[in-house]
């Protein structure tokens, strides 16, 4: 029998890999994980460290989605991860950057992709598996989503070719950078559909989840989604882990077993979730570092056990937008792990979440629990991010994103001697040209073809926060869809 899913809300069983695939959010309300995180050995691990990047993500999702045969998934991430996307063979390559403190600080980069952001390299994955069983099952799918910034644009590349496939993709107006809303909005393929909704990321996502919650609509309007809710997209980053420690072995000359850090600019809380993961199934990650902005919900929940989201008026618009995140969807799927992957646990301390607004996670659990984890955490704040973007450009010639910056100032925090500390890149600098000219007095470079972006027209309707209105717009289109 293959690896079956549940809802962290109820035990209820959802179905193997390709059915939470299609599905988003549990009819609960809940989010899918695994009846067990698999477990491998670390001669089987370190059996993988020579694989190519697609061997390797094909090797590591099939851990999760068994009901799909192997060489399919072989195929599909060849076709999703290639030199000509990704501009290495390599595909997310550690750079180191220098010696401080006794460790070695280290860029894993995951931005090379086509939408210059790290969600392509789940994307590109979850397009491949889409296409595959919407064809095999002979279905449609109306994928909503909500995007902070890079989301949207890594999704909406992935899926402008699938047939099969339509996006409605809601994003909060007025606080993307003008790189990512022309990246999104010049898309001009009829099945992709940018609505912008007034407040914040966290209103969008509300939005998407409240779609979700109407079964019978989601049903007959067959919605999925590629938000981090669906699990496939934990799935597929959860590779480039495994991918970056091996690369730190050779590269730094550790043996097997040598624990290596990640350092994970934090928003949605799904990156380092996949670390998490990773971590679960055997890979020798020391610490996994929470890296937040200004919206430091996640930073004050490691640092006091007390999770307290805030509203729209209380969530920041930062220089790292992409994190400008209150609620973060994949921490649910976290805390589950920390109460003993319990429901009942788990359900009572989301009431509490929407009877006051917060729960607190006793210290005598909390302390244990997240120490087993390898969870650590921090944030920073424009300031920070500005004088580590120049001392990065200054000490090693690399400009990095406002994001990645984020990562790096936190990362400095927790550096051991002996220990490389891998920071992820989450997006290329030439996406956040008015920070990057802010802090270097010159813009970053753009890549060829890039140049004239936001000169490019735009395809985006705005709308309200009228979930009803959402709902009868997604049914115009896909009935206008049909008539084509």
């Amino acid at each position: 029998m293959s690896l079956q899913y549940v809802s962290t809300r109820s035990a209820a069983r959802l179905g193997g890999f390709q059915e939470v695939l299609l599905e988003g959010l549990a009819p609960d309300g809940g989010l899918a994980v695994p009846e067990a995180i698999p477990r491998w050995s670390a001669e089987t691990i370190s059996g993988l460290s020579g694989l190519a990047y697609a061997d390797l993500a094909a090797r590591v999702v099939h851990a999760f989605a068994d009901d799909i045969a192997p060489d399919t998934l072989l195929r599909l991430a060849r076709g999703a991860y290639t030199e000509a996307k990704f501009g290495s063979a390599a595909i997310a390559p550690v750079t180191p950057l220098g010696e401080e403190s006794g460790s070695v600080l280290a860029l894993l980069e995951l931005s090379n992709g086509p939408t210059l952001a790290f969600k392509d390299m789940a994307m590109q994955m979850l397009g491949q598996l889409f296409e595959h069983v919407l064809t095999a099952q002979g279905k449609t799918l109306n994928i909503l989503g909500a995007t902070s910034g890079d989301t949207g644009s890594a999704a909406e590349y992935a899926m402008r070719d699938k047939k099969a496939v339509a996006v409605f993709m809601l994003s909060p107006q007025g606080r993307m950078s003008a790189f990512q809303r022309a990246q999104m909005y010049s898309l001009q393929e009829p099945n992709i559909h940018n609505l912008t909704v007034p407040g914040a990321f966290d209103d969008c996502q509300d939005m998407v989840k409240a779609v979700s919650a109407d079964l019978d609509f989601k049903s007959r309007m067959r919605i999925g989604t590629v938000n981090s809710i669906n699990w496939a997209r934990i799935t597929a980053q959860v590779v480039y882990y495994f991918a970056g420690y091996f690369q730190a072995v050779r590269v730094f000359g550790l043996r097997y077993g040598d624990p290596v850090d990640f350092s994970v600019p934090s928003g949605n809380f799904g990156n380092i979730l996949s670390g998490h993961v990773a971590r679960s199934m055997g890979l020798p990650i020391g610490q996994l570092v929470v890296a937040t902005n200004e919206n430091n919900v996640l930073d004050e929940f490691f640092k006091t056990g007390r999770y307290r989201p805030r509203g729209t008026a209380e969530t920041f618009l930062t220089s790292s937008p992409s994190m400008d995140i209150s609620k973060a969807s994949n921490f649910e799927r976290y805390v589950y792990d920390l109460v003993g992957r319990d429901p009942q646990r788990l359900s009572a301390l989301w009431r509490s979440l929407a009877e006051q607004g917060e729960f607190v996670l006793p210290e005598a659990d909390r302390s244990v629990a997240v120490a087993a984890t390898g969870m650590v955490s921090g944030c920073s704040r424009h300031a920070n991010r500005l004088d580590t973007i120049r001392d990065l450009a200054h000490r090693y010639g690399r400009v990095i994103d406002p994001h990645t910056a984020d990562g790096v100032y936190v990362a400095r925090q927790y550096l051991r001697k002996g220990v490389p500390m891998l920071c992820l890149e989450t997006a290329l600098p030439a996406k956040f040209e008015e920070t990057i000219l802010e802090a270097l007095g010159r813009p970053a470079p753009r890549p060829p073809g890039l140049a004239a972006l936001e000169t490019l027209p735009q395809r985006v309707q705005a709308i309200s926060q009228d979930v009803a209105a959402l709902k009868a717009l997604i049914e115009i289109e896909a009935l206008r869809a049909v008539a084509a």
